[in-house]
């Protein structure tokens, strides 16, 4: 049926509930995964007179470390199920990260957490999960 599985984290608990049950998908399937995380660019609305001049650097590195984690996280579930995977870290917002990411790796599934958000909490910090539904040329398969 599926593939090539895309797996989206960020590391949270629903995201890793997400990864164990990508992974074991992918692992019935005999299918193909790419495990990526994206962190958000620096905001550029912040003025420069505003932050220290290596902030943008220091950002960078922390996104760079934190994804190296959630990604060693994942590659350590992988193995120990068995499952080859290709590892991915995307500085892009998050849900144009997770399409853009799974056309160029010509994935036929998404696989992502989504926090459930509802109401005002949804409105101010909005569902990437529902921008990956909504914009995805693919199915998406949601673990909450």
């Amino acid at each position: 049926m599926f593939k090539h599985i895309l797996i989206a984290t960020d590391g949270s608990e629903v995201a890793t509930k997400a990864v164990t049950g990508g992974l074991t998908l992918a692992k019935n399937l005999a299918a193909r995964v790419v495990v990526m995380t994206a962190s958000e660019p620096f905001p550029a609305m912040v003025s420069a007179e505003t932050i220290a001049a290596n902030f943008p650097e220091e950002y960078e590195k922390a996104s760079a470390a934190s994804a190296a984690r959630i990604l060693g996280d994942v590659r350590e579930e992988a193995l120990t199920m068995g499952v080859e995977c290709e590892t991915l870290h995307v500085t892009n917002f998050v849900a144009e990260a997770i399409i853009q990411t799974a056309k160029a790796k010509a994935c036929d599934l998404i696989v992502m957490g989504s926090h459930g958000r509802r109401g005002i909490a949804r409105l101010l910090l909005g569902s990437q999960a529902t921008k990956v539904v909504t914009l995805s040329p693919v199915p998406v398969l949601i673990y909450r």
